[in-house]
Order: structure tokens, then sequence, then C-alpha cells
């Protein structure tokens, strides 16, 4: 019989169990890392709520995404890594010469490699992941600030791609970890950062992490001319929708500028609709981004070893891997904690 191993395994909506598999083997290229942390996050949060992923999970299934740990096994050919190192593994890799890798898209890949199975004691990283993808730690990087490069790759490329300049105004909407990590690099990147939250734990965490103002929807007659008045009269340079629902979308076109750039950062149901004429007449720039690049998975971890965001900013709680159908549950009940770390070993 096959070493064996616990990890969580996904069977279906809201159907999360801790079970004994095996152990991973590798092939070529390859490498077993054995999981210190993997944190919580809202894609595993809508994974775990509808029972699957299109593009990455079909139960019954391992999952989880944002992990550190040390190398446990390297298969043959593998080259720069060794057993023992301290690493973090990303949780795709692109192709690298598709249309869309030779055009720097390489989040669009047309052969974008996934890999899940975070919540676990071990995970095996794929060759291509381990050439592209996966960083060796400095001493002084904890595993759980490590595990944070995925989810500040992607917040990194959100900011990128609206062009933002030092002074704009950043208006971001949603104070979820993708949210808060947003507020916080486009405040690294010299932006005026408004914030637009919803619970009272929320304004104190946009705050702390460099928001200039906090407009909380539930304290005001209305966010959109909150977030006006506050600029002017104009709107904002730049919004970032990071809540992924119809009416944040619509209030991100209502609250940039004539001539402003929106990027819908957080994923929305098929069928929105927008205001067609406010799109056309004040000249909008629509944006939306996807993933992560190879580029913003590296600018991410040198803003971590620099300890320009730190793990203590955004996890929140830990718990054992025996907890994590609570702690899901507890996300979707919308409790305090902005992400937990899950420590397979305990």
């Amino acid at each position: 019989m096959k070493p064996q191993m616990t990890a969580a395994v996904l069977y279906g909506k809201e159907d999360v169990k801790i079970e004994k598999v095996p152990i991973p083997t590798l092939e070529p290229g390859e490498v077993l890392v054995k999981v210190n942390v993997a944190l919580t996050c809202g894609t595993d949060l809508k994974v775990f709520q509808r029972g699957y992923h299109a593009r990455m999970i079909v139960p019954p299934a391992l999952f989880g995404h944002e992990l550190s740990g040390v190398i446990e096994e390297v298969g043959p050919g593998v080259r720069d890594f060794r057993r023992g190192m301290k690493v973090v593994a990303l949780n795709s890799a692109p192709c690298g010469s598709c249309f869309y890798c030779l055009k720097h898209q390489e989040n669009l890949c047309e052969d974008l490699l996934f890999n899940n199975g975070a919540y676990a004691e071990y995970i095996r990283i794929p060759g291509r992941i381990v050439e592209t993808n996966m960083l060796a730690l400095p001493d002084d990087v904890s595993f759980e600030s490590a595990a944070l490069t995925e989810p500040l790759a992607c917040a990194l490329r959100g900011l990128q791609e609206t062009a933002a300049d030092i002074g704009d105004i950043v208006t971001v909407i949603g104070a979820g970890p993708l949210g808060l990590m947003l507020v916080r690099v486009a405040k690294l990147n010299g932006c005026k950062v408004i914030a637009v939250v919803k619970r009272d734990e929320q304004v104190a965490a946009a705050k702390h992490l460099g928001a200039d103002d906090v407009v909380q929807i539930d304290k005001v007659e209305s966010p959109v001319d909150t977030v006006i008045g506050l600029t002017e009269g104009r709107g904002s340079d730049i919004v970032i929708e990071a809540v992924g629902r119809p009416q944040a979308w619509q209030w991100a076109v209502d609250m940039v500028r004539r001539g402003g750039v929106v990027n819908f950062f957080g994923g929305c149901a098929s069928g929105t609709k927008l205001d067609t004429n406010r799109l056309h007449y004040s000249e909008l720039n629509l944006k939306a981004t996807f993933h992560h690049t190879p580029q913003t998975v590296r600018r991410a971890f040198a803003l971590i070893a620099e300890k320009k965001v730190k793990s203590t900013d955004y996890v929140t709680g830990e718990a054992p891997l025996s907890k994590l159908k609570q702690v899901l549950q507890q996300m979707l009940d919308r409790g305090s904690q902005i992400k937990t770390a899950i420590i397979p070993g305990h």
C-alpha cells in the first residue's frame, strides 16, 4: 500500500471531507512539498460553495491553492531545487509559447496549467510550475507571508492594468483580502486611496493599509455621491471593483470621472447590465483582469521580501486542517476573519 497523507477532498457543494489519501508520486521535473501553511481565500470559498470550479476543479478533488512549505522530495531532472528548501509554489504556470504568452498575456495562456491540493500534508508541484512559478524563500520570510504571493500577484496585475500613476485617486470597492491588497498596492504606488467597505472591522483594516478615506456603505445615504464628494465633484481617476456583484459594478461606473478607468476585478454573473450612455458619453475606459503572470508573481514576492506587505495584516486566524470545513462555513457567514492559516501538520 502506498504511503498515506491527510488531505481535504472536495466532493460537491459544501461537501468537504478530511481523509487519508496516497502521497503523490513524482514524475520527472516534479517536486513534492510538505505544506507548512495553506491560506483560505475567496476563490476557495466559491469552490466550496458551488462544489466545483469550471476551469480548475472537478470533484472529487483535492483543493486549496495558496501555500508555502518545505521540499520533501525532488523528481529526476530538477536542477534548481533540493530537499529541505523553503519554497512558495504558485497555483498555475503558462506554457510560454502560445499566442497569448508571446503577447505577454500569460494569464490568458491557451494551456494554463492549474494546480490544487494545498489543504493537505503534501502537494505535488508539476514541472512547469517548478520551472516557472516556484520560488525559494529567504530565511527572514515567514511561511505565512510567502503564501500571500499568489493573491498579491493578482492584485498587482489589477493595479498595473489600470496604468495608475503617482497622485491618481483610486477608489477600491470591497474590503475582502484582495480588496485590502489593492488598497495597499495602490498606496505603495503613490496614489490617494478611497476604500468603499461594508463592515465596521473593514474600516479599521482599510485605514491601517493606507486608505486616505473610507466610505462605509451602510453609514452614508449614497456611496456614489460620497465618493464623488471626496473627489471635488469629478469622480475618481480609477475605480477598482473587488466584490463581484452587479450593484458594485454599476457603482464603479458611476464613481469614476469622465475619461477615467474602471477595472472590474471581481468576477460578476453573466447578464449583468451597465449604463451604456454613461460609458459612451463619459468616454470611460473599462478593464477586467484575471489571475496573474510570472512578472507580477515576482513583483509580489519582492514586496513580501521587502516587508512592504506583511502576513500580520491579512492572516487573522489559524486552524488545523481538521477544522477546514468549519472555517469555510464561518467565511460563508461573513465572519471577521480576513484570511485563516490552515496548518496541515496540526
